[in-house]
């Protein structure tokens, strides 16, 4: 079946007891037992719970996986995955990685003895001569967040495999909608449900997909003993937005097509990030492994206080962290999302302006812009 026909009715059935077409939302934590041991699939819901299965089904069907496991958050997801490794593992991440993941490895996870390098997009054409024996995992963005770099997957898949490790693509930019990196070679996929896949801006979720038994079976059981699960009302928020998820998407890159181009124009732009663009340097490799260029843009105002201005002068973007959301968003990165990355040499640049297009109008995506980089670049 298509992607669209799966998002609406994989892991869907109608209610066997009611026939409600839309999957209940199972508000319950325990389950009644015929006799000690005797279930019917479900004891206690921090171990499983159906809306939260049936989302799982649905979301690793869209992934092309055979197995999905659902956490309360994105870094919950990624918080779980680290639990595959051990003090003295070394992990290789694109540099420009989300700021939370950042937060997470080199002030949660390094001083437990865990080894973290950060490799800028553009050595991953030579990713090999980076990795060790002492590489377990190499983590990417695809495109990265905030700068929208993009790696090769397929690529990094071969390089690590060589190495005796495995690769986890972060493809919460992209979805699954435009990217599917198990199909090629990537052995796990991780996600915040928060963003594209929830898409309203009203739930907090993670995700990890994966085709590889003995990882699924391991996650499922740090999944169980470490807690991080969500619950059944946010897993039927997502399942939700998953119906919708093809339509919200092309609705996205269209609106993020036109502002890109719009920006590039602009004067008072120095560059846009934005993988649809012939100028991107990863234009080429997005075209190649994605079925369209997705629904961020960044772009660099003329300094810091420029970029601080026009954020605040904005009427339909909407001054928030976060994106994916039906709504546009605007925000700086170095103040926001990515300030603890502050001190690091990967920092963001302080007059980086990241934009999360949602599907308005783009007429009136551009005319709100445009309004903002004038009066921003007017003399004071």
């Amino acid at each position: 079946m298509d992607f669209e026909t799966r998002a609406i009715h994989d892991g869907q059935e109608p209610d066997a007891t009611t026939g409600a077409l839309t999957t209940p939302i199972y508000a319950t934590s325990t389950y009644v037992q015929e006799e000690v041991g005797k279930t019917k699939g479900y004891d206690y819901s921090r171990g499983a719970n159906p809306t939260r299965s049936a989302m799982q089904a649905c979301l690793a069907s869209l992934e092309e996986a055979e197995h999905g496991i659902a956490f309360s958050s994105g870094l919950g997801a990624t918080t779980t995955l680290m639990h595959l490794i051990n003090p003295g593992d070394r992990v290789v991440l694109i540099a420009d990685v989300y700021g939370g993941v950042y937060r997470l490895t080199s002030q949660v996870y390094e001083p437990k003895g865990y080894l973290f390098d950060y490799l800028p997009a553009q050595d991953f054409a030579n990713l090999g001569s980076h990795l060790d024996d002492r590489t377990r995992i190499v983590w990417i963005e695809t495109p990265s967040n905030p700068l929208l770099n993009v790696v090769d997957i397929r690529a990094a898949a071969d390089a690590a495999h060589e190495a005796g490790a495995i690769l986890a693509v972060d493809n919460t930019f992209a979805s699954p909608y435009l990217q599917t990196p198990l199909a090629l070679g990537a052995d796990v996929v991780v996600h915040s449900t928060t963003k594209y896949l929830g898409g309203h801006s009203d739930v907090i979720g993670g995700f990890v997909a994966t085709n590889d038994p003995t990882i699924a079976e391991r996650l499922f059981f740090l999944q169980k003993s470490l807690g991080a699960v969500p619950g059944p009302f946010d897993a039927w928020l997502v399942l939700r937005g998953l119906k919708t998820l093809a339509l919200r998407m092309r609705r996205h890159c269209e609106n993020a097509r036109a502002v890109a181009a719009f920006l590039e124009q602009h004067d008072a732009v120095e560059q846009v990030y934005y993988p649809g663009l012939p100028s991107h340097p990863g234009h080429e490799i997005a075209a190649r492994q994605m079925r369209d260029f997705g629904g961020m843009v960044s772009f660099l105002a003329t300094s810091e206080e420029e970029a601080l201005a026009l954020v605040t002068r904005t009427k339909i973007w909407k001054l928030a962290e976060s994106l994916g959301g039906v709504e546009s968003m605007i925000e700086v990165p170095a103040r926001m999302t990515h300030a603890s990355t502050a001190d690091a040499p990967f920092a963001p640049p302080k007059n980086l302006v990241r934009l999360s297009a949602g599907i308005e109008s783009v007429d009136d995506l551009v005319a709100d812009l445009e309004q903002a980089l004038v009066r921003s670049a007017a003399p004071a």
